[in-house]
């Protein structure tokens, strides 16, 4: 599903690459993930970043949208992050008759705010 080369679009917004790359060192802290591996999976996700992925700036729209659903959903700061983009995106593409955007989430909480917002959600950790 994220694969460029099938064709698919990949949304990333910009604060993401800090949760990313924090989770890859926490990972390492912990044992779960060598130094090396944290360190050689962040250059990656850097470079995927730059060059593979449609970023979505942090504006003050979506820092408003974002303080909304943490007001109305149970979210996290940087999920409502997340949320508010998706919401904004899918907002978009739908005004431009483009198919509507999937979120593709493993947070159970961000999934089900997402679906009460009505987008479509796709959880990957259903398909390992």
């Amino acid at each position: 599903m994220c694969d460029t080369a099938d064709d698919h679009t990949i949304y990333v917004v910009r604060t993401s690459a800090v949760e990313i790359v924090a989770a890859l060192f926490r990972r390492a802290r912990m044992g779960s993930l060598s130094p090396a591996d944290a360190q050689a999976q962040a250059a990656q996700f850097k470079n995927d970043m730059r060059h593979d992925y449609e970023i979505i700036e942090v504006t003050e729209n979506l820092v408003a949208t974002a303080m909304a659903l943490c007001e109305r959903r149970r979210v996290r700061g940087y999920d409502a992050v997340q949320l508010a983009a998706a919401l904004e995106l899918h907002t978009m593409r739908t005004a431009f008759g483009l198919t509507p955007l999937t979120l593709v989430c493993a947070d159970a909480e961000l999934n089900a705010a997402a679906a009460a917002e009505g987008l479509a959600v796709d959880d990957p950790s259903m398909h390992a």
